[in-house]
């Protein structure tokens, strides 16, 4: 089976995990509640905005290569396993390295730390672990990794993929991306905070990505005329320019407070339809990357910061934690950069050893599978069955690209 790879997002999921880790320290350091770049520090968490749009665009392109090719989608169990295999042993050395070397708060006690280890923390009442706090949004995408099978089933197994066809699916997507900012908005409205966690505020995130997947493999299939979305892939620095713009935008009061404080109604639903267009104009140029933003964003720097960067995401709080109390340091006195560089170096060296030693270990043994078997009999055995298979639909080309999301 022929991969697709896509270097330029590497370098994407970086730049998420280097913005989840500033909004951090930004708001331990007091940096993101006072002083001149409150609000852009305070903001930086669109970070995770731009990692659930590269999982909807990564995850659910297998299934539209097999639309197209008329093959059978990607198979649940082993996907589920793969998921698992590249998330799970970070997680659990986290929740670990949590337990043991962060001060607990009042109320958490080891059943927290299970329910952080099984990503469930976020439907049960109760403070969250100090350490793992950023660990909502992974058991938000987990949540989106068991829904996708069925949703690409529903959005894929019925129809040819016809032009028509094609572009009510995009309308079809183009809808979810506005739920999430309906959701937000009513929770804020109705005072449950804790279904802002859930996945439905959020669906529009990985939706962003699922559309960017279908146009992508319906406009190198052909089954797309071209448009204006194919120039503006030739300039990156324009559609990179209106992310800042709307970042700008999403840093003033306007998206709400900086802190933990509640938002409006109208807040909450600005906010989240700002992240939701920073993310997709981040996402975009990517996906037909110029020859400059493949020597940026994918070089061996940007692969090598792309792997680990589920990593730095995983393990920076704890870091963060052991930082302050290594120097003294007083939450809230103001000064970032004491705490910034020193927590970034130690995570992103966590995160190498974490990647290196164990993670990239585990997912080898672990996917060692038929469906992926790269071997001359294993490909032999693949085009005889695809040369047996006749379809009129089928359009050869496209190819499903290697699932990552966090990772």
């Amino acid at each position: 089976m022929n991969r697709t790879r896509f270097p330029a997002l590497d370098g994407l999921r970086a730049i998420g995990a280097l913005a989840v880790l500033t909004t951090h320290v930004g708001f331990h350091s007091g940096a993101s509640l006072n002083g001149p770049f409150a609000g852009l520090l305070a903001r930086l968490d669109v970070g995770v905005a731009i990692f659930f749009a590269i999982s909807g665009f990564l995850l659910y392109r297998p299934h539209v290569v097999a639309w197209f090719d008329g093959t059978l989608p990607p198979l649940t169990l082993p996907y589920l396993r793969n998921r698992a295999l590249r998330i799970l042993p970070a997680l659990w050395v986290a929740v670990l390295l949590a337990a043991f070397l962060v001060p607990r708060k009042d109320g958490v006690g080891w059943a927290t730390y299970l329910q952080h280890a099984s990503l469930t923390q976020i439907y049960f009442d109760g403070p969250p672990a100090d350490g793992l706090t950023q660990l909502w949004s992974l058991a938000t995408e987990v949540a989106f990794y068991l829904l996708l099978p069925a949703l690409a089933k529903l959005l894929t197994g019925y129809e040819r993929p016809t032009r028509r066809s094609v572009r009510w699916r995009l309308a079809v997507l183009g809808v979810l991306t506005v739920l999430s900012p309906i959701w937000m908005a009513s929770i804020n409205a109705t005072g449950h905070p804790r279904a802002g966690l859930w996945l439905p505020g959020y669906v529009g995130w990985f939706a962003v990505g699922m559309g960017f997947a279908l146009w992508q493999v319906a406009r190198s299939s052909g089954r797309l005329e071209p448009s204006t979305l194919d120039t503006l892939t030739k300039i990156p620095g324009t559609i990179w320019g209106v992310a800042a713009a709307l970042l700008v935008i999403a840093a003033s009061p306007l998206a709400g407070p900086y802190g933990l404080s509640p938002s409006t109604p109208g807040q909450a639903f600005l906010k989240s339809l700002l992240y939701t267009g920073i993310a997709a104009c981040i996402l975009f140029p990517a996906l037909n990357p110029t020859a400059r933003t493949v020597r940026i964003l994918g070089g061996k720097i940007g692969h090598i910061a792309g792997d680990i960067s589920y990593g730095v995401f995983a393990y920076h709080l704890i870091v963060l934690s052991v930082v302050e109390r290594a120097t003294g340091y007083e939450v809230f006195s103001g000064k970032f950069a004491l705490l910034f560089f020193p927590t970034l170096v130690v995570s992103a060296g966590v995160a190498a050893a974490s990647y290196y030693g164990m993670e990239r270990p585990i997912m080898r043994l672990g996917r060692r599978d038929k469906e992926y078997d790269v071997s001359p009999v294993g490909r032999a055995k693949s085009a005889s069955a695809q040369a047996n298979k006749v379809d009129a639909w089928t359009t050869p080309g496209a190819s499903p690209a290697p699932s990552s999301g966090h990772g």
